[in-house]
């Protein structure tokens, strides 16, 4: 059972109990913000949600600004986290316009940078996300490797879920003839 900022040891998206960023967390909270529908759930406040993001960002932002800066110069993951956190911190220092509607775009801005500086981290942490679920493979978690080859040549290894693995029969099905 799930209780606020932590995750039963049986999840397979077990966050570590040394790591300050919880990515789990600001996913569920990006998740609140970014439903299909115009408006928030009944209950929640769109106020309360921007503040809650703007906490998350200001958590993940200097750790990925500092894994990123730790790479070479040249390297190109370095350059997209360090784009992206240019791009957070203007998001954090503007403000939301008038009026409920401008509000909850504002949310959904910071959700989205939020989001994609939660792609970073996870990227730069070389934490192992799931193939399938998109979720992080916890250490003690029963995983598989799964070897595709990138669209740019060469191998890439990915990881899955073993309990994700019957889910990925569309990531290896042939093409059926035309």
């Amino acid at each position: 059972m799930r209780t606020e900022g932590t995750v039963t040891p049986d999840s397979p998206c077990e966050a570590t109990a040394t790591n300050a960023v919880d990515v789990l967390v600001m996913r569920q909270t990006i998740a609140l913000v970014l439903p299909a529908e115009d408006e928030l759930p009944p209950g929640l406040d769109v106020g309360t949600l921007t503040e809650t993001l703007r906490g998350h960002m200001e958590l993940i932002v200097p750790e990925v600004e500092t894994k990123a800066l730790a790479l070479h110069k040249e390297d190109i993951p370095r350059y997209c986290a360090l784009a992206c956190v240019s791009e957070a911190n203007g998001k954090l220092r503007a403000r939301a316009g008038q009026g409920a509607y401008a509000a909850l775009v504002f949310a959904r801005k910071l959700a989205r940078s939020l989001a994609t500086l939660c792609d970073h981290y996870e990227t730069l942490t070389s934490m192992p996300i799931c193939l399938a679920c998109d979720r992080m493979i916890h250490r003690r978690s029963e995983s598989m490797p799964y070897d595709r080859v990138s669209n740019f040549g060469g191998a890439v290894t990915s990881h899955l879920h073993a309990a994700c693995e019957p889910r990925t029969s569309y990531l290896t099905r042939a093409p059926r003839p035309g």
